[in-house]
């Protein structure tokens, strides 16, 4: 009897310990994707990937955490992208941590999920292009269009993938297919389809790189 009052007290304490730890990643994760809406700077999204990975480490089965931290570096992958050595790291870092995100996703049944991991690995091979655009960008920039499309195909939709289409056809020359003016009007097209106010631990960003996008139409 009193082996069966310690299995049942063992198993209440395990079930109360995992629900308190999933509140507190959760509300972490919470905490996390709020300050990365406020950010602006290369160091803000340094950090938050570090954040969000050690979130990662708690909560392994949630493929946001992950996301979030290949995001970040993507971002900071654009920040530097002037700097060929310094991208490489965090574009590196970046794939492992979208791959890591997608290998956690139902393929056939999270396709608006897994159409946010594939925007992002488009950012993370774009990034690869910066590190040497004569050596990586056929091989990289090729990628990064192919999961572009693909994140597309998933969700048509995504206001994200539509502004990584816009970024590519603004910053690509005209002799290679580039179109600042179709990049502008796919800008304005992601702004429309972001909700306002942008809230949640889902992926909403995309409204201050359009806007910066547009700013340069100006």
């Amino acid at each position: 009897m009193k082996k069966l009052v310690f299995t049942i007290m063992a198993l209440l304490s395990a079930y109360f310990t995992s629900g308190a730890q999933g509140k507190t990643t959760t509300d972490a994760l919470q905490n996390a994707v709020t300050k990365l809406d406020r950010a602006t700077k290369a160091r803000d999204y340094e950090s938050l990937q570090k954040e969000f990975l050690s979130i990662a480490e708690q909560d392994k089965k949630n493929w946001l955490p992950y996301y979030y931290a290949a995001f970040c570096n993507a971002k900071t992958g654009f920040f530097l992208q002037d700097d060929g050595d310094g991208v490489e790291p965090f574009s590196n870092r970046g794939e492992d941590q979208a791959k890591k995100a997608k290998a956690l996703l139902d393929t056939v049944g999270q396709k608006k999920e897994l159409s946010e991991v594939y925007t992002v690995l488009s950012m993370v091979y774009r990034t690869k292009v910066f590190i040497n655009p004569m050596t990586y960008g056929r091989k990289y920039g090729k990628l990064s269009q192919e999961y572009r499309i693909k994140a597309q195909a998933l969700n048509p939709q995504n206001p994200r993938a539509i502004y990584v289409k816009a970024w590519e056809m603004y910053n690509t020359p005209k002799l290679w297919g580039g179109n600042k003016e179709l990049g502008k009007q796919l800008a304005e097209q992601s702004l429309g389809l972001l909700k306002d106010p942008e809230t949640g631990v889902y992926p909403h960003w995309g409204k201050a790189e359009s806007q910066e996008l547009l700013s340069k139409n100006k």
